[in-house]
Formats: structure tokens, sequence, C-alpha cells
């Protein structure tokens, strides 16, 4: 399997590289130069699976030629043995024919342990083989950093840094996060929002002249591992509910647009999918697009749904790859125009191809919380906030109700105990077991200002467990 980028002008890799590379060398993405596909047949022969085989049958096509079969199932069923639900992501009924996939039993409480639960692993592999240690530095609007921490914190060849906003992520998000000590792990609280944090990373893998020989290495979805581990539980979800004989429609929180470009993917390797729902909070950009065709920035508004408050979503670009035609240069030139000027359309023939599959809705605060209460009125079912999302996103967009409706069930509600009480539906849960003590625990995180040059001096000074690079 060979990986481009969608800029056109880095050098084709293959997965190992992929891993590593993160970002391409021209600031593009790396995607398969050829999607896998499998028949209805072989999708069909997957019911009853457990997930670490499923996975190994979805992802194998990936890593062809970089990392040996056996190896790929002994990673995979380490990765998925660690959480908390036999199932790994059982489904819950709401009501007749709509459905919330539970993500959340992982060691995080959220959809983000499918990925980096697998990627810590798969780093550890590649680097022991190739002796070498690297750099993660990282940006998070509030469960990718603690999933990136739990994943690779006992990565022998890693040192981490992950920045997230000061003050913007959950009590429970950022505890997660502060708490897992140790001389390769650290916390930074920037003085600014997601995007400034997400942008420092991106100027970072541009010219890593400050790391002095070592190589960063991404965790963001901008990674195409974090991609390829959530495609498979789209397969999980539409097997169990009479896929491939019949089609399966989700509804997706999302900001990064990273969770629902894996779902377009497994559509197009053979999962009869029928539609993709955008589900996003007041910070709208994906729907301003979906609904009108202007991707365009606007200011950040903080929100009940922090994960979701990102003013541009890294992953789109994967998408309007292929919207154009696979045309590099073409995403060159409009995520140029974009830089420049804060916004563009595409072509309408482009953007009517992509409203054939994909519809979307923006959930403001007000909406988020009625949705809360009202699945949990009927049915007793506790959402955090972005799941609620989904599920408004789900009721408001579906095309139809002979089509079982699946959302995503992101994250934990008790990460959001403010959605919850704010909903009126009393407190939130109590922590599971293995965070019962979260509140406890001793905390470790450095507060710096909103400047590049500082957060680069930084990570020199702290990486090599606590020694300079």
């Amino acid at each position: 399997m060979r990986y481009i980028s969608t800029r056109g002008q880095a050098p084709a890799l293959n997965f190992e590289d992929v891993l590593l590379a993160g970002l391409a060398s021209d600031g593009g993405l790396y995607v398969p130069e050829n999607l896998p596909r499998f028949t209805q047949e072989e999708i069909a022969s997957w019911a009853g699976l457990p997930y670490h085989e499923l996975a190994f049958r979805v992802m194998r096509p990936f890593v062809a030629g970089s990392i040996a079969d056996a190896d790929f199932k002994k990673i995979l069923e380490e990765t998925y043995g660690v959480f908390a639900h036999n199932a790994v992501a059982p489904l819950r009924q709401l009501n007749g024919n709509e459905w919330v996939l539970e993500l959340f039993h992982g060691p995080t409480l959220a959809f983000k342990d499918f990925a980096l639960q697998l990627l810590g692993r798969l780093l550890d592999h590649v680097l022991s083989k190739r002796g070498e240690r690297v750099v993660i530095m990282g940006a998070t609007s509030g469960d990718t950093g603690s999933a990136a921490i739990e994943g690779c914190k006992a990565c022998e060849h890693v040192d981490i840094f992950i920045m997230h906003p000061h003050n913007r992520v959950s009590e429970v998000q950022r505890r997660q996060m502060t708490t897992i000590l140790g001389d390769n792990i650290h916390n930074i609280a920037v003085e600014g929002n997601f995007d400034d944090c997400q942008e420092m990373v991106k100027a970072s893998f541009a010219d890593q002249g400050f790391l002095k020989g070592t190589r960063l290495v991404a965790v963001n979805s901008i990674n195409w591992a974090r991609i390829m581990a959530q495609i498979v539980y789209y397969f999980h979800a539409a097997i169990q509910l009479g896929g491939p004989a019949r089609s399966v429609a989700f509804s997706v929180p999302t900001g990064n647009f990273g969770d629902i470009f894996a779902g377009y993917l497994a559509r197009n390797m053979g999962l009869p999918i029928s539609q993709l729902i955008v589900a996003t909070n007041r910070n709208d950009i994906l729907h301003r697009f979906m609904s009108g065709n202007q991707y365009v920035k606007d200011t950040l508004h903080p929100t009940l749904s922090p994960s979701m408050d990102i003013m541009v979503s890294s992953n789109f670009e994967r998408l309007l790859f292929d919207l154009h035609g696979r045309n590099g240069a073409a995403i060159a030139n409009l995520m140029d125009t974009f830089k420049q000027g804060g916004g563009f359309s595409v072509e309408e023939d482009r953007w009517t191809e992509a409203r054939k599959l994909f519809d979307s809705l923006a959930v403001d605060d007000a909406a988020t919380c009625e949705t809360i209460a009202e699945v949990y009125n009927e049915c007793g079912e506790l959402l955090d906030p972005h799941t609620a999302i989904g599920v408004r996103a789900a009721r408001e967009c579906r095309r139809s109700l002979a089509t079982p409706m699946v959302t995503l069930g992101t994250a934990h509600p008790v990460k959001f105990p403010e959605a919850v009480e704010k909903a009126g539906v009393g407190q939130a849960p109590a922590l599971p077991p293995h965070l019962a003590d979260l509140f406890q625990r001793e905390e470790r995180c450095t507060v710096l200002p909103n400047d590049l040059k500082q957060i680069q001096t930084f990570v020199s000074q702290h990486g090599n467990r606590g020694k300079p690079l």
C-alpha cells in the first residue's frame, strides 16, 4: 500500500513512513493511493467476529508490506483488550430504528481511544524495529490529548507534548491529561484557543529545526493511522444491524472531520451507507459548507461541547481531494486561497456531489440540553453533549425511517457534568472505578503564552525524558 499527498508534491510513502510523517512535506495530508474494496460476500462473512478480528480484516490492506500479519494481529488484540466492554463498541437502542454506537468504553472514555491505543502500539513496534526516537507534538480540544497520552505513555521511544487551550476544556478532560505522570509526558496549557494550538503544531511540522535532529510525529487526526482505525467501527455497527444486506445511516458529531471521513471511506470500501450526517455545534464551518457551499472562517465560540470548538476542520482537505478528482494542484490552490482570504466555495457540481451523501446540522447549547433531557426522559439513556448533538441532527436530517440510523456516541457523559446538570436530569454519573480517584491525583501542567517560539523552546528543553534535545 502506497500513500499520496492531497497537495500532489510530496513523495509517495509506505504505511510505516506515513505513520511517522503525519503531515506531508508539501503541507498536504496522506491518503491511500488506491482504496481497498470488499465484496458484499466478504463483508457478510465477518458477522460475529470479535472486534479485533474484524479490525484485522478491515485494516490489513492499509499496512500491507509494512507489518507482518502475526504482529498486526497481536497489536490489535492488545489494543482492544483494554476496553471495558467485551463488545468493545456496543450498540444501544433508543427507539425502533435509532441507535447509539457507544465508543466510550476505552481507558479515557472517548472514541479517540479506538485510534490512539492502536497508534501508540504501532509507533512502539515501528520505532523499535528502526531504533529511532521521536517527539509527539499534538493539539487537543479535549479528548485527543488524554487518549494520546494514555496510548503512548508506555512507549519507550517517544516523548509526548500535548497542548490544550487554557481553561477551555472540561475539568475531567484536563485531569485525564495532567494526572498521567512520566518523564516523557508534558502537558502545555496554551493561553489561546484550539485553533491556535493546532496552527503551532502545523508550523512546527513545517520547520523542525528546533528539535536538533529528532523528528516530530503527529497524533492528531491528520495522522492516517487515526482515520484507518476509525473505519472499523462503521463496519462493526452496520454488520450488527443487517449489513451489508441493508444500508445504514450514520450521524457523526464532528469538528475536525476525521471521524466522519472514516465513514465516507467505509462506504467507498463497499459498506452500504446511505447517508452521513455532519453534526456540529455553534462552531459550524462544516455545516455552512454542507448546507450552503461556504467554507469560511468565523469567530470561535466556547460551548458545552468543547471537543467540537474548532474553527478550521483539518481533515476536510481529504474529502476536497476526492471531490476535485484527486487533483493535488487544485487542492494546493484551494487551501492557499483559504489561508489568504479565510474562505472559499467549490464548483456547484462538486458541492452537489457531496450533498448526495452528506447532510448537516448545527446545534446550539440550548438544543443540546433539550436533547439530553428528551432522550433521558424517553428511555433513560444519558448522553454527553457531543452525542446529544449527533442524536438531534439524526432526528432532524434523516432521509428514511426505514433505514437504521446510528449516532456515534463519542464520549461518556461523566466527562461533561456541566451539560448534564444544565439539561436538568440530575448530576452526571460517577467516574468508573479506574478513574474514581481522578480528582485527588497530582496534576502536572505548564501554562505558556500563545507564542510559537516559546512553545518550541519548551519542547527542545524538555525532550528526551526530561533532558534537552
